[in-house]
């Protein structure tokens, strides 16, 4: 049994999706493999269908897990920007499995 944030995992599969599982973090983690470094409202405008407040919230989780990390910068307006890890970094073929996953999954669902 594995114990992480007060939880129990029974393997690290069950781990690993918990980290990554939802309906934006792929989505957020791949946005980020392919632009860097970014601010809110450039997530804003990289996906536009996810709301603000669940924005946060998935980034914090994010940031919560080691997956990205958050730099906050002292000036007015505050300027906050989000990277990923070393370890977020190492989602790059997960994520790319996944994408890949999906458009060929679409032809199948879209050929009935």
């Amino acid at each position: 049994m594995i114990q992480y944030q007060e939880k129990e995992f029974y393997n690290t599969k069950d781990l690993a999706l918990s980290v990554v599982g939802g309906r934006w973090k792929i989505a957020i983690i791949w946005s980020l493999l392919h632009n860097g470094t970014l601010r809110l409202s450039e997530f804003n405008k990289i996906l536009p269908d996810i709301n603000q407040r669940m924005l946060i919230r998935q980034l914090r989780e994010l940031e919560r897990d080691l997956i990205i990390a958050r730099t906050v910068y002292p000036v007015v307006p505050p300027k906050v920007e989000y990277h990923l890890t070393d370890i977020g970094k190492e989602l790059a073929p997960v994520v790319q499995s996944i994408c890949d996953w999906g458009d060929q999954y679409l032809k199948v669902i879209t050929e009935e």
